[in-house]
């Protein structure tokens, strides 16, 4: 399945938190790439925090990309979570 990326966010322990276009989000881990090639350059905090939405997919500032499709196949999906019954109410209570 081709789904572009709508955004990316970097987190700790080089993982990718990915958005697609039909609001899936997934966290992506970096980490089993970066002794591969010129996924090394990525070890370098502020070159992986660099991570942004080009095109469809995500690129770095020394323009490494991944495929869209590896990135949402690889992705491990965030479920939503439920709305407590305890939040239902403090959304009724405020005006």
């Amino acid at each position: 399945m081709y789904l572009s990326v709508e955004s990316v966010k970097p987190l700790d322990g080089y993982k990718l938190l990915i958005k697609f276009v039909n609001g899936e989000e997934r966290i992506f881990d970096v980490s089993p790439y970066l002794n591969m090639g010129r996924f090394s350059e990525l070890k370098s905090l502020s070159l992986f925090k660099s991570v942004a939405v080009k095109f469809d997919t995500i690129e770095w500032a020394n323009h490494l990309d991944i495929d869209p499709e590896i990135l949402y196949e690889k992705g491990v999906k965030i479920e939503e979570k439920p709305i407590t019954r305890s939040a239902e109410r403090r959304k009724t209570l405020r005006p």
